[in-house]
């Protein structure tokens, strides 16, 4: 609420200080105070009495505190505050202020607190105190400086130590830190000496600000006002340092603490503990405890060593230290918990996870909605998608509402397993249950239905993005063009492009490079080089995939040349060429006819020490079965195999086409067939029937029916696929069997098992 002034704030209603009698509009009973309090409650009676002569201040108050709401605590009042026996209490104003300062009611406090100053009702500092902590419950941090104006204007009363450091504190936890600052020079230009306390707050406000040397300043500044460091100052100390990183300086603080003859207590012990177990340092923190006399560990020490054995992937250990709890009498909190549900999730362990939530639940510890989201999450990426459905259906059946990560889990996991409709509708449901979907809610739709290229519903959800002020972020455009680019609508894909500078959203290198790609596979390479200049002049710098998708243009279109030139560029710009881009250049080459070229590059990649991947072997490999060059392909594939990565399917395919295309002894092709089989790739059937066709030609028919068993046991062809093959290789039918393994393998692309 926007407050014109503290002081002299109009009012709500009309306050008088005229006595009177003024008939009550309910009746009364006279007998007694809860005959009193029942006729309260009755609108419908006639009857209208004064207050009686005997009735008090603390009977009022006992009324005033029944009430069912402060809106009827304060007509009550107000009623009372007008019959002749009333007499002013601060106690009667102060339980007012306190009922309206719950529901935020700050201009009628405002006004009760000036009646409470014409009806010559005392006004001191917890009054005060009242207005201080209703601001601060309702974020009205700016106006705890009017209150100590009005306090010292208009009623003439200096804040102490006490309430200053009341407020200090209040500006502190809500991380006001620069009002922090104005109050406390405030506090020193009156004159107001600060006691430990405030010290205490102000070494809290610069830790919370990172202002640890300024706030072992004030630590050593102490003295100077006649104090001595408390155990809370030491430990406001530590636990700065250990918010920063820095376990190490906590220790040292607590030399510091132990040198000044300032005991430790629980209390800093468990801050230090904590600091440990955060950074990993388990063994380090029982030593501590063990090595502290007079220390025993509590329940907080326990909850930070299953938290920090869990967090450093001690998760047995950690469960082992629930049990020991568990037997001490001590019980876990719901964080620590959490801390092994996650830990189990993060091993996989996901039924042992539920067992620590059926626990947990068995010990009336109520799980939150980090328990929930970690357990759905990981069952989500398991792909347990179903099991992760119905157990939110259950805990939304029981009263837990889902969050966005929720509904963020859940979608994703959804799309990830082809359920993408089973996830739009969960995405409507989120919104009608008031859950408001984020950004990444967003991106996970738009890239799910952009890889089914559905991308006009994909466009709609990026309107709906614009329409409900989500923001939308580079994730979700670059997502959007890469799909319209693969779809081939490059035009639509630029319009994006540009939307994005409109719409405040920085591009990202990612961005150019996906359209670049798009441009360069449409052919349209001029506008993708000036793309690239607009790249640089926006302070990216191109890489290895900007200059790849140009350079496979080029090698596309035959020109060399101008391939070339892109890799020198693209050196000279600082950007080592890798494997991929010397893999696309020798597919030039080799698609240009030059082979001897492709080979001799292929030799000095590989005497820069990079490892060389079937994307470089495979074009050269083909090019030399091309030219029936066989034996030298095999002898770069068996390199492959000996010095690169392994083979690919593609070179297992190339190789066996050479082969049964007439390039090398038959033996050969039939030892390179069984070689392929056994690593599980599938022969592309044209080949084959060449191979079919010559053992049949040389009277070998029993190795082309061993090979064809062999084909049909690890394509993993069906009982009634098989039958009909070996039906027709009984009775020699040798070209019927060909036909259907044909038909079988031209369904299936060849694939690793």
């Amino acid at each position: 609420m926007a407050l014109s002034c503290f002081h002299c704030h109009p009012l709500p209603y009309t306050v008088t200080t005229q006595r009177h009698t003024t008939p009550f509009p309910f009746s009364i009973s006279l007998s007694s105070t809860f005959k009193f309090s029942s006729a309260l409650s009755s609108s419908t009676s006639t009857t209208h009495h004064p207050l009686p002569p005997d009735f008090s201040p603390s009977q009022l108050l006992d009324l005033i505190r029944r009430q069912p709401d402060e809106s009827s605590a304060l007509r009550l009042f107000q009623w009372a505050s007008t019959q002749p026996n009333y007499s002013a209490q601060p106690s009667i104003f102060h339980e007012l202020l306190r009922q309206l300062a719950r529901v935020g009611s700050v201009d009628s406090m405002l006004s009760l607190l000036h009646q409470m100053r014409s009806s010559a009702c005392p006004v001191d500092e917890s009054t005060f105190l009242i207005f201080l902590e209703a601001y601060a419950n309702f974020e009205l941090h700016g106006e705890i400086n009017a209150v100590i104006d009005c306090m010292e204007r208009d009623f003439a009363l200096k804040p102490d130590t006490r309430f200053y450091n009341v407020a200090l504190n209040l500006l502190v936890k809500a991380n006001k830190l620069k009002l922090v600052e104005t109050l406390h020079s405030k506090m020193v230009a009156d004159g107001v000496a600060p006691d430990v306390s405030t010290f205490n707050v102000l070494i809290r406000a610069l830790c919370k600000a990172h202002q640890l040397r300024p706030a072992i300043l004030m630590l050593e500044d102490m003295p100077n006002y006649d104090l001595r460091p408390d155990e809370k100052t030491f430990t406001t100390l530590m636990q700065g340092f250990i918010e920063e990183g820095d376990v190490d300086g906590a220790l040292r603080i607590k030399e510091l603490m132990v040198e000044s003859g300032c005991a430790l207590t629980s209390v800093s012990v468990n801050v230090l503990v904590n600091g440990l177990c955060r950074e990993g340092r388990i063994e380090e923190a029982l030593r501590f405890i063990y090595n502290e006399e007079g220390f025993s560990p509590d329940q907080f020490t326990f909850n930070a060593l299953v938290s920090g054995l869990c967090r450093t992937g001690h998760i047995k250990q950690g469960l082992e230290m629930m049990d020991f709890m568990l037997e001490k009498g001590f019980d876990l909190d719901v964080y620590t918990y959490n801390s092994l549900i996650s830990g189990l999730c993060k091993l996989g362990e996901i039924d042992e996870a539920v067992e620590i939530l059926n626990h947990m639940i068995s010990r009336d510890c109520s799980p939150n909605t980090v328990t929930f989201n970690t357990l759905i999450s990981t069952l989500c990426k398991e792909n347990h998608v179903e099991a992760a459905t119905e157990l939110a259906r259950n805990l939304t059946s029981k009263g837990f509402l889902p969050d966005v990560c929720t509904f963020n889990s859940l979608i994703q996991g959804l799309c990830l397993t082809s359920n993408r409709e089973i996830a739009m509708e969960l995405f409507e449901e989120m919104k009608e249950k008031g859950c408001e979907p984020d950004e990444f809610t967003y991106s996970i739709l738009i890239e799910s239905l952009g890889s089914e290229k559905r991308l006009k519903e994909a466009l709609m959800l990026l309107k709906e993005m614009e329409k409900s002020g989500c923001a939308r972020n580079v994730v979700v455009y670059n997502t959007l063009i890469d799909g319209l680019c693969k779809s081939n609508r490059v035009d639509e894909a630029e319009e994006i492009f540009d939307q994005m500078e409109m719409m405040g959203v920085s591009r990202s290198s990612v961005t150019y490079n996906t359209l670049i790609n798009g441009l360069c596979m449409s052919k349209r390479v001029e506008e993708a080089a000036q793309l690239m200049d607009q790249m640089i002049m926006e302070g990216l710098k191109p890489d290895k995939f900007t200059y790849t998708s140009m350079l496979k243009y080029f090698c596309q279109q035959g020109d060399i040349k101008k391939a070339a030139d892109i890799v020198q560029n693209m050196t000279s710009n600082g950007c080592e060429p890798d494997i991929v881009t010397y893999g696309t250049l020798i597919m030039g080459l080799c698609k240009a006819g030059r082979v001897e070229v492709a080979s001799k590059l292929l030799r000095s990649v590989q005497m820069k020490g990079l490892v060389l991947t079937p994307h470089a072997y495979n074009p050269v490999i083909q090019a030399l079965c091309k030219r029936k060059r066989i034996n030298e392909a095999m002898r770069l594939f068996r390199e492959m195999m000996e010095k690169g990565n392994p083979p690919d399917a593609i070179s297992y395919k190339i190789v066996f086409r050479g082969l049964c295309n007439g390039g090398g002894p038959i033996q050969e092709a039939v030892d390179f067939t069984i070689e392929m089989l056994e690593k599980g790739i599938l022969p592309d059937f044209p080949s084959f029937g060449f191979l079919a066709e010559g053992l049949c030609s040389l009277s070998m028919e029993v190795t082309l029916v061993e090979l064809i068993n062999m084909v049909m046991d690890k394509g993993g062809f069906s009982q009634s696929e098989t039958s009909i093959i070996k039906g027709f290789l009984k009775i020699r039918k040798f070209d019927d069997a060909l036909a259907n393994l044909g038909a079988i393998l031209d369904r299936r692309k060849p694939r690793r098992f």
